[in-house]
């Protein structure tokens, strides 16, 4: 049994949600707090890993913003290791799946894209 937990996102008024701010707040403004920096490490950790990082890679930007998993599973690696990768991706709320007939499909929710941005953005100089 795992004890990870997703990413959550925020709502641009604090609240939890499918809105585009992120769990923590940008990086150049605050010091973060211990659960917001355990929050974003468990992103960090997710796509610390170079497989992991070229199927969300393969995922975000393939057409449509989904993949089927048959079509993204070439990274080297056996697939039971590919379905390992995607699920610690999942489990770190980084993407979503849905199964259509033999196949799952996955994606990035714009939200999580729009997170990850802003936690990494820089403040305007001034």
């Amino acid at each position: 049994m795992s004890n990870t937990k997703a990413l959550p996102l925020l709502d641009s008024d604090g609240q939890d949600g499918q809105g585009a701010a992120p769990c923590c707040p940008p990086l150049t403004e605050r010091p973060m707090n211990a659960e917001e920096a355990e929050t974003a490490a468990r992103m960090f950790k997710a796509l610390g890993d170079p497989v992991r990082l070229r199927l969300f890679s393969a995922i975000a930007s393939h057409e449509g913003g989904e993949a089927c998993v048959c079509d993204i599973s070439d990274v080297g690696v056996s697939q039971p290791t590919v379905s390992h990768h995607l699920k610690k991706l999942k489990e770190a709320g980084l993407l979503t799946s849905e199964r259509r007939g033999t196949w799952v499909y996955y994606r990035v929710e714009p939200s999580v894209l729009a997170a990850m941005g802003r936690l990494l953005a820089a403040s305007p100089a001034v």
